[in-house]
């Protein structure tokens, strides 16, 4: 009988991979999602890449915060282990209106953690941020970092009071080398690499730049990007630690140890593409810190887990995910 693992937020961008990966690796995918900024279409690609595993992997429109729902859930289905990926992401809008990011990802874990607890299932994998580290005085950042959120939505990911892992990854991009699923969210983007992708296939006219002033080599911010099929990995691997006897909290970071400015990931992507990206140069961001990339020994070491991908790769990948569905799971312009 396959260990049966929920995965809350599994139609997602990161929890598509990571649901694939499970099935992959021999595992049964429960999938929780309220599709506020998901489609149900990626789930019916992943068991479509599944093959024969795709039979393994069920989906349920809940939102977290309905308590009785996921009781039912609960009460049918005994869950070896959650991982939980579900929440509201973006930095921006989380400064805009910080209430929602707290009733949303807050409320949604306790709910969850509730649940979870009266059920008797008491291992979970947490999508913490490297957001959480705000402007680090020193990189890379390690998990012993001092946390110090900048905005609503790294604090609504600072709880470590349950025991847990935390996987605490840092900028997710790329898509599976398939092109079937990746990332298009809702609305305007809130992060580069949709934004890049959108231009790329001429959705808007251009990329802007928020803050071309940072003590950086070109004046752009700088991040550790992260491939997300590498990062489905990392969930797989922290999974197979909740095995071992010893584990309480522990935290791990998720990147490559590697940081990259806008402009580097702007010319790789033009590179991928072959298409050129103009743009509007903006003033910084509120929330944004400065120059922010992971110290990954502590994963390697004890989740024997190590990024594969690099820039080039990961925007090969971006690409061949955008050139095959310019406007993401719609099957043309809304």
């Amino acid at each position: 009988m396959a260990r049966s693992i929920l995965v809350t937020g599994g139609a997602g961008y990161i929890g598509s991979h990571t649901v694939l990966e499970l099935l992959l690796g021999g595992y049964k995918a429960v999938v929780v999602d309220k599709l506020d900024n998901s489609s149900e279409i990626a789930i019916k690609r992943v068991q479509e890449l599944a093959g024969e595993h795709g039979s393994n992997l069920t989906f349920h429109e809940i939102d977290l915060r309905d308590k009785p729902a996921l009781e039912k859930l609960f009460a049918s289905e005994k869950f070896e282990a959650v991982i939980h990926v579900a929440g509201l992401k973006a930095v921006g809008e989380s400064v805009q209106k910080p209430l929602l990011y707290y009733d949303n990802n807050l409320i949604c874990m306790i709910v969850l953690l509730e649940v979870m607890a009266a059920h008797g299932c008491k291992k979970l994998v947490f999508s913490s941020s490297a957001t959480v580290y705000g402007w680090p005085k020193v990189v890379p950042c390690t998990e012993e970092s001092p946390i110090s959120a900048t905005n609503p939505y790294g604090r609504t990911k600072s709880d470590s009071t349950w025991k847990i892992i935390l996987l605490r990854y840092f900028n997710p991009v790329g898509a599976h080398p398939s092109g079937h699923i990746g990332e298009d969210p809702r609305g305007i983007p809130n992060n580069l690499i949709p934004f890049i992708q959108q231009v790329a296939v001429g959705r808007r006219p251009a990329l802007t730049v928020y803050g071309t002033d940072y003590k950086t080599t070109d004046g752009t911010g700088v991040r550790d990007y992260i491939h997300v099929v590498d990062l489905a990995d990392g969930h797989i691997a922290a999974l197979k630690k909740l095995a071992d006897p010893s584990v309480g909290c522990e935290v791990y970071n998720l990147g490559t140890g590697k940081g990259t400015s806008v402009l580097e990931m702007v010319a790789a992507f033009e590179k991928a593409s072959g298409k050129k990206i103009p743009l509007v140069m903006a003033d910084r961001r509120p929330g944004d810190a400065e120059i922010v990339y992971a110290g990954t020994e502590k994963a390697e070491r004890e989740l024997n887990w190590k990024a594969k991908y690099g820039i080039q790769e990961f925007c090969i990948d971006q690409w061949n995910w955008a050139s095959k569905n310019p406007y993401g799971y719609e099957p043309q312009a809304p």
